[in-house]
């Protein structure tokens, strides 16, 4: 018998388990968050006497009578200083590692009233967060010292809502109380748990499948094959991911799953699975796409290896890099990386007793999750509810079917409620990464360093399933002449399967590896003809009514020379400093349908906000709540932004592309506009219109890629960015200064939050993030993955140019959640040539403060 004191209240218990599952488990405590179960991320953090721990490193027998406090047992006093804190300062994102942040921040504030920013840096070093670049969560601690050391109250909400005000987020209190709601939290009475056991092998034929001594398990509810999927397909645009493995296929990687086992405690589900036999003929994986493009390569899909080739040409390249007065040919190297979102994928599946299913999930579009379950299902669409929950973060990493298709199936095939969870390698080996990408790159200018041409070949790792390939590739095809002014381009992009982890979306969307190497080009270029690398950019940045490399007229908002004219001093301040620009578009674009809907509902005297788009942590409740406000002058206490659910909220499209805030912002804004209409006719009394609701929608029409078109419209609108990385001698980063045009500021903390989460990840892949894999087998885990903690992150200061009007779109406002990512790796690698000369050609970037070796 073990006896523990959790926040001020005794409890005896006879199990041995880990304090995390004990706490979340059997005392239902959910802010202590499960991020990787291994002690790398901190989700978990509580105090044990005072100290803070990580709950799922300890088990009980180590904590007899110990005193255990969770955010739930803050005092009031604390808990309304922490959600002030953290609202006035923008400090949340997603939300899933932000108890745990609380959490060292009482234990520091109890000890010392008066912190250092370095104190708080290192009270939060042991806690991972990916959103926000920590920068906020260290001004939010700093802000409730000073509230608890002077005795301030915490001041009434004077908050103004309008666009371009400090606004806190309108979710920011549930998630510092770990009082929201993410799927893991949920436990629905009855309900079972399911797991899918994996190939040993990330390339072999599956002979036989015996099922006989799992079967005989006492507590196995069910087990389901390939036999018994209605569809045994998946996929967003292409549907070849296998939902299982049948007997006599073969496994593409190590994630394929080939039986799917559920049993009514979640403790015995590996049990099962390791009784479960399978024959496999294991046989030679193909992990390098350049040989799985050979002609003698076995397939691996039906129709070959190459998945997709995309084309772009404008001008005549080869003429113009044939006459320019220099050139610059480099082969470029990115690696496949984790999204390493803070919340590992989750979904339960409940069955409705009619045939239908209510999916509780948590991913990046509740309509894409009900089109593939009930084509897996062979069920009307209508018969699958989606609601989502909070999302942990997202990336692009939760586009795909992960786990929602799992607990869709055992709850449609056992007539029960089913819990599917990742364990943190799970997600590692299973979910999509950000493409690995080869690439040879030319860049060419005049005498005078004015762009000429630009001629390339990326070949990209597309893995063992198509996912988001084509369009990653696109993207990488269309921005790779980055925001410059010159029309000779020849780019062409291949994306290869492989027996690798499948590549997807991800933060950048084949940008990230493009602009890499574009930029890399560009400082060399400038090195040939004798100027700076800030003049070659400034010289050739893009302007209103100029034409981009991709054929599309600037708009008039366009704002990429604005940014560098931001960041000049900063670059020019020091001689160690390394200047990356790129630009990104908002939404789909390419000739795809592309629709934002909102519907404003009167409820109770409320307005409701009804839209499916999902909140990965970018705060697009937040952003429509501004522009309903804005719009009607509707107090934002009385507008309430419903969470996305197929059967109330209208199709907005996929958190993707940084296409939210301009999509379904502008349909909110329309609606707004309806509303407001309605308001005045009714005297502005909102009461008189109970029960109406008032309908907006904005559609972005584009034109395909390879469009004859003189001058096509490949997206509705770009964002444009600089940003500077300023190292030491010794190739630390001790600055960074990023200047990005975000049309119109809808929310300044959490667009400036957004960047400096941002500018934190380019900063990872440009300087510590690998996934490594060997031969097909993933080999690493969450706290290898090469993530910056608090300590690693130097101070960045954000420009937001703003020249956005209100006559465009969501009043000129662009997306800047994908943006902020993308220049940062490429300044890492500039700045590092100019401390020691050395070209870097390869991400992670070598022989730095970071990554003391070279690669050979």
């Amino acid at each position: 018998m073990y006896t523990l004191y959790v926040n001020g209240v005794e409890y005896h218990t006879e199990k041995n388990s880990k304090l995390l599952d004990y706490l979340r488990d059997d005392l239902r405590l959910t802010s202590v968050k499960n991020g990787c179960g291994e002690g790398a991320c901190g989700t978990c953090t509580v105090l044990v006497d005072g100290k803070k721990t990580k709950a799922c490193v300890f088990r009980l027998e180590k904590l007899d009578g110990k005193h255990i406090t969770t955010v739930e047992g803050l005092t009031e006093r604390e808990r309304d200083v922490y959600v002030y804190a953290f609202g006035q300062t923008g400090a949340v994102q997603c939300g899933f590692c932000i108890p745990g942040m609380v959490i060292c921040a009482k234990a520091l504030l109890d000890e010392n009233l008066d912190p250092t920013p370095d104190d708080v840096k290192k009270a939060i070093r042991g806690n991972i967060c990916r959103c926000t670049g920590y920068v906020r969560i260290e001004q939010a601690i700093l802000l409730a010292a000073k509230m608890f050391r002077e005795n301030l109250p915490v001041p009434d909400d004077g908050s103004d809502a309008r666009i371009g005000h400090l606004f806190p987020r309108v979710d920011v209190a549930e998630k510092v109380l770990g009082t929201g709601l993410f799927v893991d939290d949920i436990v629905v009475p009855g309900m079972i748990y399911a797991k899918a056991l994996r190939s040993k092998y990330p390339r072999a034929r599956v002979e036989k499948i015996d099922l006989t001594r799992a079967l005989a398990h006492p507590d196995v509810v069910k087990i389901l094959t390939a036999k018994d999927v209605p569809f045994n397909k998946t996929g967003h645009i292409i549907q070849d991911w296998d939902v299982l493995i049948a007997e006599g296929d073969c496994t593409r990687y190590i994630g394929d799953a080939i039986v799917l086992v559920a049993t009514n405690h979640k403790e015995t589900l590996d049990e099962v699975l390791d009784l479960v036999d399978v024959t496999y003929t294991e046989l030679e994986p193909l992990t390098d796409p350049r040989e799985a493009m050979k002609e003698d390569a076995p397939k691996l899909h039906e129709n070959g290896n190459i998945l997709t080739k995309q084309v772009l040409r404008r001008g005549d390249a080869d003429k113009a890099i044939a006459e320019a007065a220099y050139v610059v040919t480099q082969h470029y190297s990115t690696p496949m990386t984790d999204h390493a979102f803070m919340e590992p994928e989750c979904a339960i599946g409940i069955p409705d007793g009619e045939g239908g299913l209510l999916m509780y999930t948590a991913s990046q579009s509740v309509y894409d999750e009900q089109k593939e379950i009930s084509r897996m299902l062979q069920i009307p669409p209508e018969k699958v509810r989606c609601q989502t929950k909070l999302v942990g973060g997202g990336f692009g990493g939760k586009e795909d079917m992960s786990v929602q298709h799992h607990a869709a199936l055992m709850a449609w095939a056992t007539g029960k409620p089913v819990k599917v969870k990742f364990s943190r390698q799970e997600s590692l080996n299973i979910h999509t990464k950000r493409h690995a990408m080869e690439m040879d790159v030319t860049t060419a200018c005049d005498k005078e360093g004015r762009l000429v041409a630009m001629k390339a070949l990326l070949i990209s790792d597309c893995g063992a399933y198509a996912s988001l390939g084509g369009p990653v590739l696109q993207r990488a095809c269309t921005h790779a002449g980055g925001p410059y002014n010159f029309q000779n381009v020849d780019i062409t992009g291949i994306c290869v399967y492989t027996n690798n982890v499948p590549g997807g979306a991800f933060r950048g969307f084949g940008v990230t590896q493009s602009c890499f190497a574009g930029e890399v080009n560009l400082d060399l270029l400038a090195e040939k003809v004798g100027i700076s690398p800030w003049e070659i950019r400034y010289r050739n940045a893009i302007r209103p009514g100029q034409v981009l490399p991709n054929g599309q007229i600037a708009s008039h908002d366009t704002a990429y020379a604005e940014c560098l004219e931001a960041v000049k001093d900063v670059f020019e301040s020091s001689p160690y400093a390394g200047i990356a620009g790129c630009m990104k578009n908002s939404g789909v674009g390419v000739g795809l349908p592309d629709i934002g809907r909102c519907r404003l509902a009167v409820v109770d005297g409320v307005v409701h906000i009804r839209t499916s788009a999902a909140c990965m942590g970018q705060g697009v409740a937040t952003v429509c709540t501004q522009l309903v406000h804005t719009v009607t002058g509707v107090p934002a206490a009385r507008i309430f932004h419903e969470r996305a659910d197929t059967a109330i909220t209208p199709n907005s499209g996929t958190s993707t592309a940084s296409r939210q805030t301009v999509f379904c912002g502008e349909a909110a804004r329309r609606a707004a506009q309806q509303l407001d209409q309605a308001l005045k006719a009714a005297g502005g009394d909102l009461a008189a219109l109970e029960g109406q609701s008032f309908y907006g929608e904005y559609s972005g029409v584009t034109d395909p890629m390879g469009s004859d078109k003189p001058n096509p419209v490949s997206h509705v609108a770009y964002g444009y960015a600089a940003q500077v990385v300023v190292m030491d001698e010794n190739k630390k980063v001790v600055r960074v200064a990023a200047a990005h045009d975000v049309g119109r500021v809808v929310n300044p903390q959490a667009c400036a939050g957004q960047i400096e989460g941002g500018v934190v990840m380019g900063l990872g892949y440009g300087l510590t993030e690998d996934f490594k894999m060997e031969n097909g087998y993933v080999k690493c885990k969450y706290g290898t993955l090469g993530l910056l903690r608090s300590t690693d992150v130097p101070p960045i200061e954000v420009h937001l140019i703003e020249k956005g009007t209100d006559d465009q779109n969501t009043f000129g406002a662009k997306g800047v959640g994908e943006i902020s990512a993308i220049p940062a790796a490429p300044a890492c690698a500039n700045a590092a040539y100019r401390v020691d000369g050395q070209v870097r050609t390869s991400l992670p970037i070598r022989d730095t403060f970071y990554k003391k070796e070279v690669r050979k």
